[in-house]
């Protein structure tokens, strides 16, 4: 939203009104100030997907970045970072060069680069051909990546953490509980696509899991049921809560789309059921649903509304340190409608 006033708006389980000047919340609360009156209708923030590869048939790395975005934007998903895969440096680039404002598209604020700095034995959908330790050098070629994924047992990794200026998350990695919690004291964020793609939490070594935990880090969640049973999803809520835990969506081409054969990056997908896997070896190769559908999961699984869709809007705003994701004064107007079941109505 731009300028004016919504009147009549229920924010949590308050009915008030939204003043808006130049696209940023200037008040909230009643006023004497003439709106469109919304009769009551609920309002929430527009959400934020921090990893997010591709939807409707296109994929970063070689799709069309402005259908992705008005897609996302048209699903409630008002800013992202599209998310690259691993690719030779002048692949990632490329893609990253620029961030385009895209007409009627959500705002693309910078780049996730899930690769290449990824550990092989857990590469996933990762292709392994071009995974390589961090380089300092190349990445401050990249101005435009806002979060980096990177596998802290490879050599460098901790430098690389400490120096490279941007949130660093733990993942596709195989490192231990004791390389992990090295790699959140030298400044780590959190995890990539928690539990997956990375050393399992076991009682007598709790691996990167067990060492986002006693950093109390930031730790990003797939919550479209085939990536994590609903439990564990309930369980990652109850030891990080609203404050730390991310939803994600990991979407890839396939999303909007039916079963079929897709692309991740340079690598052959089959979607079956919902489910994407590489045709290759069937691993998992990300996730067919938007955010939006993740937040109503993750609500039918037992989170409550109101942080199910906090952990999709303020926390990765807060994590990238984006006025964005809450309604308040001085926050984005990046504001949806909704029904009681929370369905998009509107997305302003």
């Amino acid at each position: 939203m731009k300028n004016g006033v919504l009147k009549n708006v229920l924010v949590g389980d308050t009915l008030t009104d939204i003043t808006v000047n130049d696209g940023v919340i200037t008040h909230v609360g009643k006023t004497s100030l003439e709106g469109e009156d919304l009769g009551g209708a609920r309002v929430v923030a527009g959400l934020l997907d921090i990893h997010t590869h591709g939807c409707v048939g296109e994929d970063l790395m070689y799709g069309d970045l402005a259908a992705i975005a008005r897609y996302e934007r048209a699903h409630g998903i008002t800013a992202f970072l599209p998310t690259t895969m691993a690719a030779p440096i002048e692949e990632i680039r490329r893609v990253t060069a620029e961030c385009p404002v895209v007409e009627d598209g959500a705002v693309i604020l910078g780049y996730h680069m899930e690769g290449p700095y990824l550990a092989e034995k857990y590469k996933g959908a990762q292709p392994a051909s071009v995974l390589k330790a961090p380089d300092l050098a190349e990445f401050a070629t990249l101005p435009h990546v806002r979060v980096v994924t990177v596998a802290p047992e490879l050599d460098g990794a901790v430098e690389f953490i400490e120096k490279c200026g941007c949130p660093v998350f733990l993942g596709h990695t195989a490192a231990g509980y004791d390389m992990a919690d090295e790699a959140f004291r030298a400044g780590a964020a959190g995890l990539t696509h928690t539990f997956n793609a990375m050393s399992p939490l076991h009682h007598r070594d709790p691996g990167p899991i067990g060492a986002a935990i006693d950093h109390n880090a930031y730790v990003q969640v797939i919550g479209d049921g085939v990536h994590l049973h609903p439990a564990v999803v309930r369980m990652l809520y109850r030891l990080f809560g609203a404050e730390r835990m991310v939803l994600i969506s990991d979407s890839m081409a396939a999303t909007g789309m039916a079963d079929g054969e897709y692309m991740l990056g340079s690598q052959h997908t089959v979607v079956k059921d919902g489910a994407a896997r590489l045709k290759e070896n069937g691993a998992l190769a990300g996730s067919t649903t938007n955010l939006w559908d993740v937040v109503q999961r993750v609500i039918g699984m037992g989170i409550p509304p109101a942080d199910a869709f906090r952990m999709a809007s303020e926390t990765p705003a807060r994590l990238l340190g984006e006025k964005r994701g809450v309604i308040a004064e001085g926050y984005a107007a990046d504001l949806v409608v909704v029904d009681e079941d929370y369905n998009v109505v509107r997305v302003m």
